[in-house]
């Protein structure tokens, strides 16, 4: 039975659970390797998969041809700009956003997504995928089925042997609320990488249940943000979520959201041996 239980975020409805279980196990290893602790079994790994929830179903399914067009949700709109606005801070060769782009019209949205488009943290990824990456955040909080349905998949994946719970970014907040619906699991480490867990009114307002206590039997809480990270809006969670999450702030380069490069770091290592 696996001992570590892996949560992944968005932009993942193309692959399965054993493809990010591989992605992730090397890495795993690498972490473990900084801080000189031997990974016994490769099945001591699980991945709680949920991203088939957002692929397109049916005979003529097809991934929609999203453009600044479709972001009409004001949550979609507000979320979108605060990634411009962090991306501003962090990247020189963005634009940042002046006192006349905060108003929410159609030319604004398309505006933040050529900004976007040119962050060397959105590399590589176009327009189209950018909104639908944005939406299956939005469809998380706001479909009810969605939401459910994600936490029973890491329900399913944690087991009577299972200490550690690693969440990335979407997979952070979706791995929160399962622990909190299961106070009974055996999970002692808790690893956040990448969180947008403390975005106030989008995303920690919209908990549920509404964040008040410690998750579950959960004895230490590892929060790891790269300073560059434009999901992780904010790099401190114990602020929000108690004096008991330790914060801690890696360099991951140019792929500051990478996963990969999140549990590759000593950090990371450190944080989820303390749990085995």
């Amino acid at each position: 039975m696996a001992k570590i239980v892996a949560v992944h975020g968005i932009g993942q409805q193309f692959k399965g659970e054993e493809t990010l279980r591989q992605e992730w196990l090397s890495a795993v290893k690498n972490g473990l390797n900084r801080v000189n602790y031997a990974f016994v079994s490769d099945v001591d790994l699980a991945c709680g998969f949920y991203g088939d929830l957002f692929r397109p179903q049916g005979k003529a399914a097809l991934e929609p041809l999203f453009d600044a067009s479709d972001i009409r949700e004001e949550w979609e709109r507000d979320l979108l700009l605060m990634w411009w606005s962090e991306a501003a801070q962090v990247e020189r060769t963005v634009r940042s956003l002046g006192a006349q782009t905060k108003v929410r019209t159609p030319q604004v949205v398309q505006r933040a997504l050529h900004a976007l488009s040119r962050s060397s943290f959105f590399s590589g990824l176009s327009e189209r995928a950018l909104i639908y990456d944005l939406k299956q955040v939005y469809r998380y909080f706001h479909d009810a089925k969605i939401r459910q349905t994600a936490i029973d998949r890491v329900d399913q994946a944690v087991e009577p042997d299972a200490r550690v719970l690693v969440g990335h970014s979407l997979g952070s907040i979706v791995a929160y609320e399962a622990l909190c619906v299961h106070p009974d699991w055996p999970i002692v480490t808790f690893v956040t990488l990448g969180s947008p867990l403390a975005i106030r009114n989008l995303i920690f307002d919209q908990l549920q249940p509404r964040p008040g206590g410690w998750p579950g039997m959960v004895k230490r809480w590892f929060n790891i943000a790269d300073r560059g990270d434009v999901v992780a809006l904010e790099k401190e969670l114990a602020g929000l979520f108690g004096t008991g999450v330790e914060d801690r702030l890696v360099y991951n380069g140019a792929h500051a959201h990478d996963v990969v490069r999140y549990l590759s770091t000593k950090e990371a290592g450190d944080a989820i041996a303390s749990g085995l």
